[in-house]
């Protein structure tokens, strides 16, 4: 029991001088507001910088911690991006040997009372503050007079972009930080010493990989207003291939595939190779509308603009071979037309010259000797060349279409060997 009484004592009064020394804390935290009232109410211009009685200008160091980064729109070319911006400068109007803590504040009335760097995003196209669930902003007073001012924002950049190899190009896009109204010899910004620009934890970009960050300062320069002091963060992208590879090139290279079956196709098979051959056309051709649809319209030829005109051009090459062949092996052996003259003969057989026309003309009887194909052009009994024998005739016919299946199998070993060069020299070409 006197244990129990003992324990309790213990506890209250530890909780007696936790309350104690919250209540001192509180009243502290009270008493230096106070003071920082009395301080903006005393001899304190927002409009002047810190060190301007100084005649020199105010540093101000800068840091980019980015929360998100949207994909890169080729159409549009621009980002989103999530981002915490925060200065820090030195403020000897705000030091007071009785502040001996750091004041975290967040009342948009202290961040109005004090001054700050006036500072935008030149290559920013919209830009949003973030109020939810109450305005983003933090104001730091440290005990020596060093401020950290820091805001979040949603911001729009643009960032001008070369598709002269898309999709297997690396891009370069910036984030600029400028001096609005305050020249160099006013407000001089500058990177923090140690990682300038951080980017969230697992932050990771849906068709692009990071490859590196470089802050550097920059100096805008206007003729009448004089020069402004400026950072830029450039940030070195590599365009993530395999979502192209699946959606483009392998859907490519298999209809230009597909369109070689027609050469182990029959000859006479005309509609199915004719089929196949307009299939793979079109299949290409909407499979490279849809690529635009979704790209610029710019002047310049893009490395995706080759490949799907080189796969065309092999789908339509391979209709073009079906159309040569097939001609080789229906074209008509009787080639050669004879100038006779009016009672010749020829191989035995007697011809008249019509007197009106001039055309060769036949006899029922010797016209019905000679096929439709072996006479070429004939109107009511007249032609204009001679009939060769039907044995000459099969001779030229089977050596016609041996050539037409030669340029088939030909064909089966030159298309997929020069598809192949292509391919090799296209990735080392843009791979490079």
């Amino acid at each position: 029991m006197i244990r129990a009484e003992t324990t309790n004592a213990r506890y209250l009064s530890l909780a007696t001088v936790l309350l104690l020394i919250s209540a001192h804390g509180h009243a502290a935290r009270i008493d230096h507001l106070q003071i920082l009232d009395s301080l903006l109410k005393k001899d304190y211009d927002r409009r002047a910088t810190p060190t301007n009685h100084l005649n020199n200008a105010t540093t101000v160091q800068c840091e980019l911690y980015i929360r998100s980064f949207g994909s890169i729109s080729p159409v549009t070319m621009d980002y989103g991006v999530d981002l915490y911006l925060r200065q820090k400068w030195q403020d000897e109007r705000l030091k007071h040997a009785q502040i001996t803590e750091s004041l975290d504040l967040n009342d948009p009335n202290l961040v109005k009372a004090i001054w700050k760097p006036e500072v935008y995003f030149p290559n920013a196209k919209d830009a949003e503050f973030q109020f939810v669930t109450v305005p983003n902003v933090l104001v730091r007073i440290n005990p020596d007079g060093e401020i950290l001012y820091m805001l979040r924002l949603k911001l729009t950049f643009s960032c001008m972009m070369d598709l002269s190899k898309f999709p297997l190009d690396n891009q370069i896009c910036t984030m600029e930080v400028a001096s609005f109204s305050k020249t160099i010899e006013e407000l001089r910004l500058e990177w923090k010493a140690e990682k300038p620009v951080i980017m969230g934890k697992g932050l990771r970009m849906p068709q692009f990989e990071i490859v590196r960050i470089l802050a550097s300062n920059c100096q805008e320069s206007f003729q009448i207003a004089g020069n402004y002091s400026c950072l830029v963060a450039e940030f070195y992208l590599s365009r993530s291939v395999g979502f192209h590879l699946v959606q483009s090139y392998l859907p490519t290279i298999l209809i230009v595939v597909i369109s070689w079956v027609s050469f182990w196709m029959d000859v006479n098979s005309v509609p199915g190779r004719t089929t196949l051959g307009v299939t793979t056309l079109l299949a290409v051709s909407s499979q490279s509308s849809g690529i635009q649809s979704g790209l610029p319209q710019v002047s310049y030829v893009k490395a995706i603009d080759v490949w799907m005109g080189t796969c065309t051009a092999f789908v339509f090459c391979a209709l073009l071979e079906f159309t040569l062949v097939n001609y080789m092996w229906r074209k008509p052996p009787c080639t050669r037309p004879l100038n006779v003259a009016r009672g010749s003969a020829v191989n035995g057989e007697a011809l008249t010259r019509s007197a009106s026309t001039g055309l060769i003309r036949r006899t029922p009887q010797e016209t019905k000797m000679c096929t439709s194909t072996e006479v070429g052009i004939a109107s009511a009994g007249f032609e204009t060349r001679p009939c060769r024998s039907s044995r000459a005739n099969k001779r030229q016919r089977q050596s016609q279409q041996i050539l037409a299946q030669k340029i088939d199998e030909r064909a089966r070993l030159a298309f997929p060997v020069a598809f192949a060069l292509f391919n090799v020299s296209y990735w080392l070409y843009y791979l490079k």
